[in-house]
């Protein structure tokens, strides 16, 4: 186990980090305001993948491709708060848990319907196409590099809306209080529309960026919601600050412990017992941080109503 394997693991888990947490900053404002849970935020990280895909094929530019997809997705994201959404606020979890459920059964079949069954080919720019030298001996991809920096650009952008912005001030006033938000004065229809475009252009971000480095294919949406929900817990509901941080640990936990797991355990249980058990460990590995946090601070790390 060299040092280059290890900061090129961190690396990695930092770039996944940042784009879980593309995915998670919408999705803990709309459960910490809204009081909603949307198991359909994925199904919008797919279309933005998808978008970007159809669109970067047909004009070979990738960033007109993520610019149109951002727009398209934010676009699509309201409409269905307006269209669908917008009426599960009053019922319970349950009921939304069913509901999104089947927003994602039916967008799966819209997009096997729109684009086939076989996965959609969605290649980096030739720009980024490359590894860059960091320091002398270490080289790391390009396109990886540039995924680190628009999510901290992104971060830092979310970080200004949020703490300077009036919008912002709504955004913590109603994820602290809801019902007083309301009484001030709060168009709380109009916020919960602008969270949930601005959700929806984040998870576009997401997946036009991950959509080189994973397939985009259908039903790419489930697995990597699962990851943005344990973010949302272990940071806190409805923080920013917690997504972050959580996304950070997650992403590097996760990428670390399957990349050096299996190195660590192959001198005591030789190569092909380390491979498969340091792969489930590795598995492992993002819950038992869950629940060490939970046990820990039971709100999660950075609580917006703390």
């Amino acid at each position: 186990m060299t040092p280059t394997l290890i900061v090129a693991q961190i690396l990695n888990g930092v770039q996944l980090g940042l784009m879980l947490f593309l995915l998670a900053a919408g999705l803990t404002l709309i459960f910490g305001i809204m009081d909603m849970i949307n198991l359909a935020h994925g199904s919008l990280y797919m279309i933005g993948a998808y978008l970007t895909a159809t669109v970067t094929s047909a004009t070979g530019s990738f960033f007109l491709g993520v610019g149109a997809a951002i727009i398209g997705t934010a676009l699509i994201g309201m409409a269905l708060e307006m269209s669908v959404l917008r009426q599960l606020y009053k019922r319970d979890h349950l009921s939304q848990v069913l509901a999104t459920f089947g927003i994602i059964l039916i967008v799966n079949e819209i997009v096997r319907m729109i684009w086939g069954a076989q996965p959609v080919l969605l290649n980096a720019p030739e720009v980024l196409s490359g590894p860059v030298e960091i320091v002398p001996g270490f080289r790391y991809p390009a396109f990886r590099l540039f995924l680190i920096g628009v999510g901290i650009a992104v971060a830092l952008l979310l970080f200004f809306i949020v703490n300077r912005t009036r919008v912002g001030m709504w955004v913590r006033a109603g994820a602290s209080n809801r019902e007083m938000a309301q009484a001030m004065g709060v168009r709380i229809k109009l916020l919960f529309t602008l969270i949930f475009g601005l959700g929806a252009a984040l998870c576009a971000v997401a997946g036009a960026l991950l959509g080189p480095i994973l397939s985009v294919q259908v039903g790419m949406g489930e697995s990597i919601l699962i990851l943005a929900f344990v973010v949302i817990v272990i940071g806190g509901i409805g923080s920013i600050k917690g997504a972050l941080i959580g996304a950070l640990l997650v992403g590097i936990v996760d990428t670390a412990g399957r990349a050096l797991l299996p190195l660590i355990l192959r001198d005591l249980l030789g190569r092909d017992a380390a491979t498969n058990i340091g792969g489930a460990l590795a598995s492992v590995l993002i819950y038992l941080l869950m629940a060490l946090v939970l046990f820990w601070k039971p709100e999660g790390l950075f609580p917006a109503r703390s």
